[in-house]
């Protein structure tokens, strides 16, 4: 498998029915899948299945992994113990939550993804530029504001109620697997339920497998799989450009900036002048965009093109990565 997205049981653990201020009733998650007799039949469970998509999984492949305060810690623990390495955690802000009708407590307004490799420092597959296409350009942040499924896009069974009562946004599967898989990849949802994955995977060209016990669910999710309108290959297959690459001293060379001019850091404003060698100083330290950047955020990982600004003849910041751009573009270095 190239990408694996789990949407586990959250062993909400709900004991009683749920009502509104008006006495009606809530139509809670109360399925029997979703019921365990302790949290050690839960990580038993949990530690089986994970072990199962780690088998399965390439080595450069990835695991996406969705639940609630309910789970998500005890299913993280166990990614970590079985050698899973984490590469972010994503936060689902719903903008369209259930009230918590109560009142004693926070309004549960959020879900967290946690996204890892199989293997730690293994190549893997992210789409950064497609994640900034579809945020107007901007980098992809790690809190998505999607609402919950209702109305139309909710799958009804044919006695008119819902299908599947944890359906899951085709907007957040659209996002994730955009992300982190290409055309052709194999994606597999080991809880398949209404088939939201296989639905978003049809739609994106990517090859899929869903696992799913229920009788119900399967004959729901083939429905609803076999009207998805699959894209033309053009409109999914998004090439991913390749550049010629381009040092930093060649904005020197070509007169977009000049040594002595100063950049500014992103994080905290720090100041760094240009040497005619293509370095920057910064302080007291000296060395690449990259080397200079990495170092004052405590040796974190850094690409210099993103964080580092200059200022143009107004005074505006733009960020060099802007000028690198223009190069390319002036000299069609596009391979």
């Amino acid at each position: 498998m190239d990408l694996i997205f789990a949407d586990p049981p959250y062993n909400l653990q709900l004991r009683n029915d749920l009502y509104r201020p008006n006495m009606t009733k809530v139509d809670a998650v109360n399925d029997g899948w979703d019921k365990f007799g302790d949290f050690a039949e839960y990580d038993t469970f949990t530690r089986g299945w994970l072990s199962a998509s780690q088998r399965v999984l390439k080595e450069t492949g990835t695991l996406w992994v969705i639940g609630t305060y309910h789970n998500i810690y005890r299913v993280g623990a166990i990614m970590q113990d079985l050698g899973f390495w984490f590469l972010n955690d994503i936060v689902w802000i719903k903008n369209n939550p259930m009230p918590n009708f109560r009142g004693v407590r926070f309004t549960n307004a959020h879900e967290t993804m946690i996204w890892a490799q199989k293997k730690k420092g293994a190549k893997y597959t992210f789409n950064y530029q497609s994640m900034k296409a579809l945020n107007d350009d901007l980098q992809m942040r790690s809190d998505w504001n999607l609402n919950l499924v209702t109305g139309k896009q909710r799958i009804k069974s044919k006695n008119g109620l819902k299908a599947h009562s944890t359906q899951k946004p085709e907007a957040l599967l659209y996002r994730l697997i955009m992300a982190a898989s290409d055309p052709g990849d194999v994606v597999l949802d080991p809880f398949f339920g209404s088939g939201t994955t296989g639905a978003v995977s049809k739609k994106l060209g990517r090859n899929w497998i869903g696992i799913e016990r229920d009788k119900k669910y399967i004959r729901v999710a083939q429905r609803r799989i076999d009207a998805v309108q699959k894209a033309d290959r053009e409109a999914v297959d998004v090439v991913k450009r390749k550049q010629v690459r381009i040092p930093f001293g060649a904005l020197l060379e070509n007169g977009l900036l000049k040594p002595g001019q100063i950049l500014y850091f992103a994080k905290n404003g720090a100041k760094a002048k240009i040497l005619a060698n293509g370095h920057v100083r910064c302080g007291k330290v000296t060395g690449s965009i990259h080397g200079v950047a990495k170092s004052l955020m405590e040796n974190a990982p850094a690409n210099g093109w993103d964080v580092w600004f200059y200022k143009d003849e107004n005074g505006k910041a733009k960020t060099i990565n802007e000028l690198r751009e223009q190069l390319y573009s002036t000299r069609n270095l596009h391979v």
